[in-house]
């Protein structure tokens, strides 16, 4: 499907621009998934995995790595944005979910995330300052210098892709190398809780690269820079999104395992309560004195990237459904960013947590969803299938929500705690399977509408252009 899709994107056999401007666009999408969340979760599964490292690493891949490339395959593959295809289950859903989804991945926690990690991980160790005001300038000018780059949204991806994430990648290959190369891992005990489960407790790890539901935003991105470098709508187009999709995933899996290498074999790494502090000596025993300066290098543009790619993808969404230009978004995004940034992390977190817990069951049964449908195209438009599931996913992650913030958790825990995985976080997926197979029934036991020759609608009136927008994907 590759090469026919990429050389139809400009009517060439050999299309080497084309080519070149998906392996940009990989680039700079892997640089705006990976800021400095993912940077320091992989040494810390390390460490407390132990011997399990292998399984738990392997489970932090799936929902860190593959969850975030099917979340673009799914987007490419619908032809819709986050709103159109959370639309399908229902007004409300369509316009709550996508606003959470943004906001959590922008100004309620990823986007100050990435000013208040680089204030505490690249700026404090290598120049001492922690004061408030300190805090205060140095997000003034992190992201007056995001909102800079992020100004002119169809230049963003050249900027990231042929730029910082090459200097990015050239920082982390260094350390990993040298890091791997100078020690060897010695047998460790697994810690809490990689020693019972250590493949579910690292799925449940990625999910706090927030890169999922990341995920199902920069698409929007992705796909308008391959647009507008020449790519046609169609095969093509799809073709070249999937292709950055899957580059950016590979090289996020790779760097998260040189990642964990590190935290499995540096010496004294269980001293540390926190992946920053580990890197940062294991730059410093690495590299010596000029360890913390490459190991705050890293940190920085990590984040500075991310949040680039954030303020670029919120801003984008919120001026296309909202009023108000791209440019006052994107302003207000970083502004507000850099107010809850100067507080501290804690801070941060404080906020963000119970909506990231809400929104990742929703998030993966949408992504699931959008990508079995096809399969079923032949017998059936998904209806009941979409909608039913999806509410029970968001029930359900209401719930545990609830609990988890102590709200009548007496009276709720009893609904949840019945189900299969219950305990180890993931109760939510047998009931939606449930939910989806009953849905299912429904919808093929309805019949198929006829087509109107020559259209994408069907004799009862139904639009079925949504369906049409893949079907020339799955042919090619």
């Amino acid at each position: 499907m590759g090469s026919t899709a990429i050389s139809r994107a400009d009517g060439q056999s050999t299309n080497g621009r084309s080519t070149s401007a998906i392996i940009v666009t990989g680039l700079a999408l892997f640089s705006m998934f990976f800021g400095a969340g993912n940077l320091i979760f992989p040494p810390m599964l390390a460490v407390q995995a132990g011997d399990n490292f292998w399984p738990a690493l392997i489970g932090f891949l799936v929902t860190a790595s593959l969850l975030p490339v099917l979340a673009v395959i799914a987007i490419a593959l619908s032809g819709s944005n986050l709103r159109d295809l959370a639309q399908r289950a229902g007004t409300a859903f369509g316009v709550v979910f996508p606003v959470l989804a943004y906001l959590s991945i922008g100004a309620f926690y990823a986007l100050p995330r990435t000013g208040a990690v680089s204030f505490e991980t690249a700026i404090t160790p290598l120049f001492g300052f922690d004061s408030l005001v300190a805090s205060g300038i140095f997000n003034v000018v992190f992201f007056g210098i995001a909102l800079a780059l992020s100004w002119n949204p169809t230049t963003i991806m050249e900027k990231l892709g042929k730029f910082l994430t090459p200097a990015l990648l050239v920082l982390l290959i260094v350390m990993i190398s040298v890091s791997a190369f100078r020690w060897s891992a010695e047998p460790a005990t697994p810690q809490e809780p990689y020693d019972n489960g250590p493949l579910t407790s690292g799925l449940l790890e990625g999910y706090l690269t927030m890169d999922s539901i990341a995920a199902l935003a920069f698409s929007i991105v992705v796909i308008s820079t391959l647009r507008g470098r020449g790519f046609k709508e169609g095969a093509p187009l799809v073709s070249g999104t999937i292709y950055a999709g899957v580059g950016a995933g590979a090289m996020l899996a790779l760097v998260y395992v040189g990642l964990g290498v590190i935290g499995r074999v540096m010496p004294g790494a269980s001293n540390f309560d926190n992946g920053a502090g580990l890197l940062a000596e294991a730059s410093n025993l690495t590299m010596g004195g000029a360890g913390q300066a490459v190991f705050s290098a890293i940190v920085l543009l990590a984040c500075l990237t991310t949040a680039v790619g954030l303020i670029t993808a919120t801003a984008e969404y919120f001026s296309e459904q909202f009023p108000g230009s791209y440019h006052v978004w994107a302003v207000i995004f970083a502004v507000a960013s850099m107010i809850m940034a100067t507080q501290g992390l804690d801070f941060v977190m404080a906020i963000a947590a119970p909506v990231i817990g809400f929104l990742y069951p929703p998030a993966i049964t949408l992504i699931a969803l959008t990508l079995i449908e096809p399969a079923f195209r032949a017998r059936t438009r998904f209806s009941w299938a979409f909608f039913v599931p999806l509410w029970v996913a968001v029930v359900w992650s209401a719930i545990e929500t609830f609990i988890s913030l102590d709200w009548a958790a007496d009276a709720l825990r009893p609904i949840v705690q019945w189900a299969p995985l219950a305990a180890e976080g993931l109760g939510w997926v047998v009931p939606v399977v449930v939910a989806f197979i009953i849905g299912l029934i429904v919808d093929l036991a309805k019949p198929k509408p006829a087509m109107i020759p020559g259209t994408m609608e069907s004799i009862e009136g139904e639009d079925l252009s949504a369906e049409g927008d893949a079907a020339p994907v799955l042919q090619s």
